[in-house]
């Protein structure tokens, strides 16, 4: 099924989305990779992430005077997160965007907070920028540009395929199960 969210994201709206379903996303999202995550779980988040959609993704910014302009934005392997996604995900997020899926701690806040986790496609960094009306703010930047928590205005940002959800369906454990012999 095809679903258009806009963000902030209810957890009514993530509680319904199940793995193989295709979403759009309008509204804003919020670029975060490891560095992002450790630090918002050890000093709190810049941003107030309650229903957010945080994409595992580290972009390439080309700044314009004072403002910035976003030539890519694909996303990076959501893995390196898993240490930090399970409280993310407590403090409120509303979905989390990377590529290659996440570990069971991962999956059970996902069950527990009736959230899901969505795939982009690896390089699709120019198609997903199509989607990116402005850069809103930037926080962190000390962290470094790939790094920083990069606020983006988007619109039908996708398309997202939902991977893990809030049932338990995981994508990725039903390919490993299939016999292709």
């Amino acid at each position: 099924m095809n679903v258009k969210l806009k963000t902030p994201i209810s957890s009514d709206e993530t509680a319904n989305l199940r793995i193989g379903d295709i979403v759009f996303i309008s509204g804003k999202i919020y670029t975060a990779r490891d560095s992002a995550h450790k630090r918002m779980v050890e000093e709190g988040s810049p941003v107030d992430i309650k229903g957010a959609v945080i994409f595992h993704a580290g972009p390439i910014i080309k700044k314009s005077g004072d403002k910035y302009d976003m030539i890519a934005v694909g996303p990076t392997t959501s893995t390196r997160m898993n240490p930090y996604e399970p409280q993310i995900l407590k403090m409120g997020a509303g979905l989390i965007i990377g590529k290659g899926g996440m570990d069971k701690a991962t999956s059970e806040a996902l069950i527990n907070y009736k959230k899901s986790y969505l795939s982009a496609v690896g390089g699709c960094a120019a198609l997903y920028v199509k989607s990116v009306l402005k850069v809103n703010s930037v926080h962190w930047l000390d962290l470094g540009v790939p790094e920083a928590i990069w606020e983006l205005e988007v619109e039908e940002f996708g398309p997202l395929i939902v991977t893990m959800d809030s049932t338990g369906g995981n994508l990725y454990d039903e390919v490993k199960k299939r016999d292709y012999s």
